[in-house]
């Protein structure tokens, strides 16, 4: 049913596209400098202000102190309370800001948050630490830009933080673990839970700073790690609510996105370092605070990747994403022509395979529901790094009962509705006697691809594999023996696997923990309806696919030619008057 000369013809467009894509690379913009010394950062202080924090100190008391320090540098202090969801359940979330008023409206903000109890380990407190001795030190100034300190008892309090935050925002650093002896790359996190990260002028600045004032070098992601992070937009840090909304942010912080390491006092050989390295990282901060300043205004958030020191725009992934879903487009309208003209059904298939993602679409009904249903009331806000408590007993009974509407969706459910919609049963035939099973999962997985380009090229990315490789699935004139077609279906969830594995290695999560930080995407809405059908789609196709490898082929059987010395009546060609021996067809 497949036409490979029109698969090679879609390749001189993929040739075209790359060729366009190595001219687009753009140069890096440069990083901002000052000329103000930053050796005013006094470290022994923050270092003290951290000690004295780890004691155990609730968030509501360092707040208070928060409070009462900003007050007396002479910055305008607002302190506002609200009851969010935490990692904790529901919980009462102080937040403080100090602001000190500039020549410009627009705003740099230094925020760091307390982090929860149970991952308050010596360091962690270090950003609340740099954070007073940094309004300490600029209060003293005339800063050209507003200059807003903000302070959270709890991480919870970001998202509400930077939706609250007045006027324009020019730049957002947020401080987390500035004195952690091990370092987690990378040292600058620019990434949000939407498709933009934080502008690379911003990154640069901050990265070079840390570089000329610490000693440390940022190293950024990897090109596949950056495709991944684009094509599920998830971090777990705090700078992604502020770049969510088109304020740049980033986080700086030694362990990059790790959680802090484990909790405990610090030994003395370990305080002396742990208090250089504040010092040294503190004064980078404030390098980076007085260049920003000094600076013009930065580009909000956009979507790009990196690669040799090299920006690779947005558009030119977006072609060439299209450019390798070509091949597949021509392919596909000529085999659903072909399949058409023998007489074949697609149509009961296609509603088939989108049948095989009811019981994925029924699991995302439930989690949904168990949320408005209050069984959620324990669980965290949003997902959570490894070493948290797993879900509570209403969260466990919400993933019960989400597996069991998956299973009942895809083993019951779909399958009867399949039958309505007038799909044979696959037990018994052969990929020859219904092709139009296979070419309905390409083409259901084609179209979904193409909408999911539409709104993110990276994870259309993701998708590309399985469409070039799954299509020769359909190619039932040169059938394919099963232990081919199961790698295939194998190799074609490589990608989207992949990027599960990569999280779950980033955050430190067991296989169930990345079933439970799935579990309260969903539910939280960090996950949005459109992607949620998408993706149920997807794996609905891979479902179908699983079941059309599976099927035998069809047995060829060659009928014996019988050897003749004369052609048709009226034939007067070669052999009609005989021939030698030698001449005779064996």
């Amino acid at each position: 049913m497949l036409d490979p000369r029109l698969y090679r013809t879609g390749l001189v467009a993929v040739a075209l596209a790359v060729i366009v894509f190595a001219f687009s690379l753009q140069d890096q913009p440069s990083a901002l400098t000052s000329t103000l010394a930053p050796s005013t950062f006094n470290g022994q202080n923050a270092f003290a202000t951290m000690s004295s924090l780890s004691g155990g100190a609730d968030g509501a008391a360092v707040a208070d102190r928060v409070d009462s320090t900003l007050g007396g540098y002479g910055y305008a202090v607002r302190e506002t309370r609200a009851r969010l969801q935490t990692d904790r359940g529901a919980a009462t979330v102080t937040t403080v800001t100090g602001t000190l008023a500039g020549n410009s409206p627009s705003a740099i903000v230094l925020v760091a948050a307390l982090p929860p109890p149970r991952a308050r380990s010596a360091t962690a407190l270090s950003g609340v630490g740099v954070l007073l001795e940094l309004a300490r030190v600029l209060h003293g100034e005339s800063p050209n830009h507003t200059l807003i300190i903000a302070f959270t008892s709890d991480p919870a309090g970001v998202a509400p933080l930077a939706a609250g935050l007045p006027g324009p925002v020019d730049a957002v650093i947020d401080l987390g673990d500035l004195a952690a002896g091990s370092l987690h790359q990378p040292l600058v996190v620019p990434w949000s839970h939407r498709l933009v990260l934080a502008p690379l002028a911003l990154r640069r600045t901050v990265a070079g700073a840390l570089a000329a004032q610490a000693g440390l070098h940022t190293v950024d992601s990897g090109l596949g790690g950056q495709i991944l992070h684009l094509a599920f937009p998830m971090t777990l840090s705090g700078q992604a609510p502020f770049d969510d909304l088109g304020l740049p942010a980033v986080l700086l912080s030694l362990t990059g996105e790790h959680a802090s390491p484990a909790a405990g006092p610090l030994p003395p050989v370990q305080g002396a370092a742990a208090q250089a390295r504040i010092a040294a990282v503190g004064r980078a901060v404030l390098q980076a605070t007085n260049a920003l300043d000094a600076g013009p205004q930065l580009a909000p958030p956009s979507s790009y990747l990196l690669y040799a020191g090299k920006v690779i725009p947005f558009w030119s992934v977006r072609l060439l994403v299209l450019a390798l879903l070509l091949p597949v487009i021509l392919t596909m309208v000529d085999a659903l022509a072909r399949v058409r003209r023998r007489g074949h059904a697609v149509g009961p298939w296609i509603a088939w395979v989108l049948c095989g993602s009811f019981g994925f679409l029924l699991a995302a009904l439930v989690i949904a529901l168990s949320r408005m249903g209050g069984l959620l009331s324990g669980a965290p806000g949003g997902p959570q790094p490894g070493g948290h408590p797993g879900p509570p007993g209403g969260a466990v009974a919400a993933l019960v009962l989400a597996g069991l509407a998956l299973v009942l969706g895809l083993f019951v459910v779909g399958p009867r509705l399949a039958r309505l919609a007038g799909a044979r049963r696959l037990r018994g035939l052969t990929a020859g006697e219904e092709p139009g099973a296979a070419i309905a999962v390409v083409l259901v997985l084609l179209l979904t691809t193409l909408v999911v380009w539409w709104r993110s090229p990276y994870a259309a990315l993701l998708l590309v594999p399985a469409l070039h490789l799954w299509l020769w699935l359909s190619a039932t004139d040169l059938p394919l023996p099963r232990f081919v077609k199961l790698p295939l279906v194998a190799l074609g969830v490589l990608a989207p696997a992949g990027a599960v594995v990569y999280y779950a290695l980033a955050a430190d999560l067991s296989p169930l923990g990345v079933l439970w930080n799935g579990f309260l995407m969903i539910a939280r809405g960090q996950l949005g309806s459109v992607t949620v059908v998408l993706w149920s789609i997807a794996f609905g196709c891979l479902a179908s696919v699983l079941a059309v490898a599976c099927m035998p082929g069809e047995e060829r059987t060659q009928e014996p030619v019988a050897i003749t010395m004369r052609g048709p009546v009226s034939y007067a060609g070669p052999g009609s008057l005989g021939g030698t021996k030698s001449a005779l067809r064996r």
